[in-house]
C-alpha cells in the first residue's frame, strides 16, 4: 500500500461503484429496463444467454439518445433526469444517479446503439482502455435504444466467482422481469433465454388486461383468491390486489409492492401489512399481494441506497396507518357471499345439470333445495335426536360473560326463502360433533363449528372492549425500569400515547422510569418487557401497536375457551344461527389463529366424483 494519495483511474472508480449497483445479471437488466422506461418506451425486448452471464441485450422503442450525448451516457454522474437539488427532492423517474451504464461498462463489454428518429440511421458507442475512452461510430438502428452487454465480470474474476449456476441466475432475471412487468401495465415486455421465448406480455390498461398480466406473473390461483382494492385518502392512494388469508404462502414469494411505480422493500410497509393480517393468518404463513402506493414524489425519498430498493417516507406514521387501515378494512369486509360471487364458475365452464350434460338423468336431480315444509320437518327430526346443550336456545348465546353475544333467532322459514339461499345455505346435519354440513346454491358447505364460533365471539369481544375503553389498574408496588436516556426522553415527548393505552409512568431519573399503572386486562403480564417494546416502537416508527396486539391475544384466548367445543350436539336451528352469524361477522373466513372456518364443495365437483354425465 502506497502512503501517497492518488487519484483513482476512471475505470477503477466505476468498478468500485459497480460493486453497489451491479451484483449479477438481474441487477444489470433492472438498471437497463428502468432507463428504457424513463425514456418513454412502450415495448421492451430482452434477450439473454447463459442466464445473462454471457450476454444481455435490451432493446426499446423509447426516445433514443442524441449522437453528441452518447459518450456522456457512458460517463459517470451524467444524466438527463435531474439537474438541481430540487429535482432530487422530488424524483419522478426510476433512475437519477447517472451511474448504471458507467458501472456496467467497467465490468463488461458494453455497446450502446441509439436513434432519435425513424430514419433507420443511428449511432453506436463503446468504451475501452484504462481511461474508458468512448468510441463513436454510425450504425443502422430504428427509433429507440439497444444496449448489448457481453461477458459480465470478465475483468473482475473475483466477482465472477460469486455468480451462481445458469439456472439460478436465470431465475433471478425472470423474477426481475416479472417485478417490472407488474409496475407498468402499459408496456409490452418479451424475454428470450438461449434463443427460446420465455415471456411475451402484452400491454393493456383495462381492468381485464391488468388482471390477465397479474395472473400470468403470479399464477391464476392468485387472481381467483384476490380482492381488488382502491382507497384514496389524505393525498395517498392504495390500489391493487391482495389475496385472501386462505391463499397464504409458506414463503414471501408473492409480495409485490410499488411506490409511484418503483418496486421497493420497506420496513414501514412490511409492518403495516403484517398488522393487517395479524388476526387472520396462520402461524408461519405469509400473505400474497400486488399493491401500488401513489403519493406526492416530494413525500418520499428514494435517494437512500444505490440499488434504489429502499425508500424513506417523510411522514412514515401517516403512510403506515393508511396502509394498515386500508388493508385491515378490505379483509374485514369480506363476507361469505362476496367470496362465492368471486368464485362463481363462468357460464362457459359449467358442468353437470346446469350445462345439460345429463340428458336422460334429468329426472334424477343431483340436489334440490328443500321446501319450507321439508326444512321444518328436518328441524323437528334433528331437535328430537339432539338435546340442546345446557339450556341455551342458540349457539350465539354460549359466550363468556365478558361480552355476551347477541342472541341469534331461530331460523324462520318463509316462501321468500325458496327464491335465494343465504351464502352459507341451510344446515343439514352435524358430522362427528365437529363439522356442520349445510347446503347452498353452489353445493355443500362444510363448517368447522368451533373455529367459526371462536371468530364470532372474538369479534364481539373486541367490539365490546373497544366500546368500553381501556380500563387501568394501579400497581401496589411501582415497577422500576432502567432505560437509556433516549428512551426516557421519548417517553416524556410521547407520554400521551402511554396514557391513552392505560399506562401511568413517571420519570424518576435520567435513565429510570416508574410504572405506576397498567391496563387492567394486562395485569400479570410482563410489564417491563411490554413497556420496553412500546418505547422501541415509538423510537423506530413513531407509534406502537404492542399493547393492542397483546390485548387482542388475551381476547382471542378468552374467545377460544368460551366457544362451542367439539362433540357438542347442536340442533338444526342452532347450526343455522351460527351460519347466519358467520355471514354477518368480519373475517369469519378464518378463526383467531388463521385456520379456515369453512369451505365450499361445488356441485360440479361432486358430479365428477361419481362420473355423473360421463
Amino acid at each position: 500500500m502506497s502512503d501517497r494519495i492518488q487519484l483513482l483511474s476512471p475505470r477503477l472508480a466505476n468498478q468500485i461503484a459497480a460493486g453497489e449497483v451491479v451484483e449479477r445479471p438481474a441487477s444489470v437488466i433492472k438498471e437497463l429496463l428502468e432507463n428504457s422506461l424513463d425514456a418513454g418506451a412502450t415495448r421492451l425486448e430482452v434477450e439473454i444467454d447463459n442466464g445473462g452471464i454471457k450476454r444481455i441485450k435490451v432493446r426499446d422503442n423509447g426516445g433514443g439518445i442524441d449522437k453528441d450525448d452518447l459518450p456522456l451516457a457512458l460517463a459517470r454522474h451524467a444524466t438527463s433526469k435531474i439537474h438541481a437539488l430540487e429535482d432530487l427532492e422530488a424524483v419522478a423517474t426510476l433512475g437519477f444517479r447517472g451511474e448504471a451504464l458507467a458501472s456496467i461498462s467497467s465490468v463488461a463489454r458494453l455497446t450502446l446503439t441509439s436513434s432519435r428518429d425513424d430514419s433507420g440511421q443511428g449511432w453506436q458507442v463503446a468504451v475501452s482502455g484504462r481511461d474508458m475512452q468512448a468510441a463513436l461510430a454510425p450504425a443502422a438502428h430504428p427509433r429507440g435504444t439497444t444496449v448489448d452487454v457481453r461477458d459480465l465480470f470478465f475483468n473482475t474474476p473475483a466477482r465472477r466467482k460469486f455468480l451462481r449456476t445458469e439456472k439460478t441466475e436465470f431465475n433471478r432475471v425472470d423474477e426481475t422481469i416479472k417485478r417490472l412487468a407488474l409496475s407498468r401495465f402499459d408496456v409490452s415486455i418479451s424475454l428470450r433465454h438461449n434463443g427460446k421465448g420465455v415471456h411475451n406480455l402484452r400491454a393493456g390498461l383495462g381492468r381485464v388486461e391488468m388482471e390477465r398480466r397479474v395472473a400470468q406473473v403470479c399464477g391464476p390461483a392468485f387472481m381467483q383468491n384476490a380482492l381488488h382494492i382502491d382507497v384514496e385518502r389524505s393525498g395517498l392512494r392504495l390500489w391493487g390486489w391482495v389475496a385472501e388469508p386462505a391463499f397464504s404462502r409458506s414463503q414471501a414469494d408473492l409480495q409485490f409492492f410499488y411506490v409511484n411505480g418503483r418496486a421497493i422493500r420497506d420496513k414501514v410497509v412490511s409492518h403495516a401489512v403484517r398488522r393487517a393480517f395479524a388476526d387472520v393468518l396462520y402461524h408461519g404463513r405469509h400473505p400474497a399481494f400486488v399493491l401500488y402506493l401513489e403519493l406526492d414524489p416530494a413525500a418520499v425519498d428514494v435517494n437512500v441506497h444505490p440499488t434504489k430498493h429502499e425508500v424513506r417516507f417523510r411522514d412514515s406514521r401517516l403512510v403506515h396507518d393508511f396502509l394498515f387501515g386500508s388493508l385491515h378494512r378490505a379483509l374485514a369486509d369480506v363476507r361469505p357471499g362476496q367470496r362465492e360471487e368471486r368464485e362463481q364458475v363462468p357460464e362457459e365452464t359449467v358442468s353437470g345439470i346446469r350445462a345439460g350434460e345429463f340428458a336422460g338423468q334429468q329426472k334424477m336431480p343431483l340436489s334440490t333445495r328443500p321446501s319450507p315444509v321439508d326444512l321444518q320437518q328436518q328441524m323437528q327430526n334433528y331437535a328430537a335426536l339432539h338435546q340442546p346443550y345446557q339450556s341455551e336456545s342458540s349457539v350465539a348465546e354460549a359466550t363468556p360473560p365478558v361480552a355476551p353475544a347477541r342472541p341469534a333467532p331461530a331460523l324462520q322459514v318463509s316462501e321468500s326463502d325458496t327464491t335465494e339461499a343465504p351464502p352459507l345455505g341451510y344446515a343439514l346435519a352435524q358430522l362427528h360433533g365437529i363439522y356442520i354440513l349445510a347446503q347452498n346454491e353452489q353445493g355443500l358447505i362444510v363448517v368447522d363449528m368451533h373455529a367459526a364460533h371462536e371468530r364470532i365471539v372474538y369479534e364481539q369481544m373486541k367490539a365490546a372492549y373497544a366500546a368500553g375503553g381501556i380500563q387501568a389498574q394501579p400497581l401496589l408496588v411501582p415497577v422500576s425500569l432502567a432505560v437509556s436516556q433516549r428512551e426516557a426522553d421519548c417517553y416524556e415527548e410521547r407520554s400521551e400515547v402511554f396514557t391513552a393505552l392505560g399506562f401511568a409512568l413517571q420519570r424518576a431519573g435520567p435513565e429510570t422510569l416508574l410504572v405506576r399503572q397498567v391496563p387492567a386486562m394486562l395485569h400479570g403480564a410482563e410489564v417491563e418487557q411490554l413497556v420496553r417494546d412500546v418505547l422501541a416502537d415509538l423510537l423506530a416508527q413513531g407509534g406502537s401497536s404492542r399493547i393492542g396486539e397483546r390485548i387482542n391475544e388475551i381476547l382471542a384466548t378468552m374467545a377460544c375457551h368460551g366457544s362451542v367445543r367439539a362433540n357438542r350436539k347442536l340442533t338444526v336451528p342452532e347450526m343455522n344461527a351460527l351460519l347466519r352469524d358467520m355471514e354477518r361477522t368480519e373475517r369469519s373466513g378464518q378463526c383467531n389463529h388463521g385456520r379456515p372456518t369453512w369451505t365450499q364443495v361445488k356441485l360440479a365437483d361432486m358430479d365428477k366424483w361419481f362420473l355423473r354425465g360421463q
